[in-house]
């Protein structure tokens, strides 16, 4: 059994930042794209940013200059570094990974910016 287990979410402040990680755990044979979306009330899932076995890296526009992910292939963890929130940021962050050639998702850490 594969998981994704997020850690990191919680309340900040307009401008403040926060880290989110996600693990990759189980019987892993191989790992490739991993990346995180979200899912803010009234919209549609939608892409922060995915990071590839080998290091690139496609992000939101919305999100370019403010959000850095970033990559442990020894550990099968990623890590989304995020400043200068803003609110339009608040939603439930997804972990998401391709794993022994199967979509995964983790179960979802929620973000919130308010002052």
């Amino acid at each position: 059994q594969v998981q994704l287990v997020e850690s990191g979410g919680g309340l900040v402040q307009p401008g403040g930042s926060l880290r989110l990680s996600c693990t990759a755990s189980g019987r892993i044979f191989s790992i490739n794209d991993m990346g995180w979306y979200r899912h803010a009330p009234g919209k549609e899932r939608e892409l922060v940013a995915i990071i590839s076995r080998g290091g690139a890296i496609t992000s939101a526009d919305s999100v370019k200059g403010r959000f850095t992910i970033s990559r442990d292939n020894a550990k099968d963890t990623i890590s989304l570094q995020m400043s200068s929130l803003k609110p339009e940021d608040t939603a439930v962050y997804y972990c998401n990974a391709i794993i022994n050639y199967s979509n995964h998702w983790g179960q979802g850490t929620q973000v919130t910016v308010s002052p």
